[in-house]
């Protein structure tokens, strides 16, 4: 790509409130932002990966790009921005960061708590299958009864994430018209308050697709917007991948079949079919113990 006689920055960030921000912070956001736009374009089902949407191998890439995104936030904060003295719009950035985090960070604790009660269920299947020569059916119905019951710290999640939506919203509109009556005092605080916007729209929106999966609900699946002072002031890099990601995931979602007793994860669905196989062929058998 060429410049001729023009600002490269510019070119890169065309809206007219770039003008305040150097650039040098410019050139740390951009790259902070393309790191963003590749991290949620992996997660993009691609047409012939269909299978591999909402297994928990997807959910653990997820996890992985959440991880590798808030690290990156994490250094564009404390390294590559240089702040020499915190402002009052950095403390109100990080109780902002504070704030929203430790509140994901209980959602971890619940989406960990249930990962733990579908491993259990593995523990009544091993029993039930131990003896090749013999199937019992009575823990077979334990393990439907585990797998169908509900994990009380799961079933809030949905209210949960909508809230911390609705506070990141209000955060950011705050923040941003405080910033933009002194652009020229609070441009490194207005860069990160841009990506710290980036990091937990991502976060959230990733959450609330493993909320719909473990409360077996879509109804928990955000749909995230970005914010039109956002847009109208400068190019939002992550924006086009952060909404195909959304379009794809919204119909994946509500075109799997939702189970009265499983999820929308499709490693359960292939265990529950597996094992309706394994019941009927060794019925017919006779070779079952209640």
């Amino acid at each position: 790509m060429f410049f001729s006689c023009v600002n490269p920055f510019k070119a890169l960030f065309p809206k007219k409130n770039n003008a305040c921000i150097s650039p040098h912070l410019l050139f740390l956001v951009n790259k902070f932002e393309i790191s963003l736009t590749a991290s949620i374009a992996e997660l993009v089902p691609k047409d012939d990966d269909e299978d591999d949407f909402l297994t928990y191998s997807w959910m653990i890439d997820a996890m992985h790009s959440l991880c590798e995104t808030h690290l990156g936030f994490t250094t564009l904060m404390t390294t590559d921005v240089d702040l020499p003295h915190v402002s009052d719009m950095e403390e109100s950035l990080i109780e902002m960061y504070v704030d929203i985090s430790s509140k994901l960070l209980d959602l971890c604790d619940a989406f960990t708590s249930e990962l733990y009660r579908l491993n259990h269920g593995n523990m009544f299947l091993n029993i039930a299958f131990s003896n090749p020569d013999e199937f019992h059916s009575s823990h077979l119905d334990r393990w439907k009864q585990h797998m169908a019951s509900k994990n009380p710290s799961i079933e809030n999640c949905g209210k949960v994430l909508r809230s911390l939506a609705e506070s990141l919203n209000h955060h950011y509109n705050s923040l941003y018209k405080k910033m933009t009556k002194k652009e020229k005092q609070y441009e490194k605080e207005k860069v990160l308050l841009r990506a710290l916007y980036g990091v937990m729209a991502n976060t959230l929106y990733i959450f609330s697709v493993f909320a719909a999966a473990f409360t077996r609900s879509s109804k928990n699946l955000l749909h995230l917007t970005i914010p039109k002072e956002m847009e109208e002031e400068e190019e939002v890099r992550w924006g086009q991948a952060f909404v195909e990601l959304q379009n794809m995931v919204k119909p994946k979602t509500r075109n799997t079949s939702l189970s009265k007793r499983f999820g929308v994860i499709r490693d359960l669905e292939a265990v529950e079919s597996g094992v309706e196989k394994l019941f009927t062929q060794r019925s017919k058998k006779g070779v079952l113990i209640y």
